[in-house]
């Protein structure tokens, strides 16, 4: 199991700082998620800010979440 998400704080052009349960900082680049769903509401920048932890993992206001597994396997 991978670690879940402790600290999250929106970037610009669409990338998260996370900081991770076990300590790590990784950067998440959510703009390939924009032209699909749900997640297309996250091209309002004012918005995408209000990213918040939830559970161990990313959520928006509306349900937008991201799996905290692609979050850490996926950001450098």
């Amino acid at each position: 199991m991978n670690p879940r998400i402790k600290k999250v704080q929106p970037l610009p052009n669409y990338r998260l700082q996370l900081t991770f349960a076990n300590g790590e900082q990784k950067i998440y680049n959510c703009s390939s998620l924009l032209d699909f769903g749900v997640f297309q509401e996250l091209t309002n920048k004012n918005y995408f800010e209000q990213v918040q932890v939830l559970d161990g993992t990313v959520a928006w206001p509306h349900g937008q979440d991201i799996c905290p597994d692609t979050l850490y396997l996926m950001s450098s």
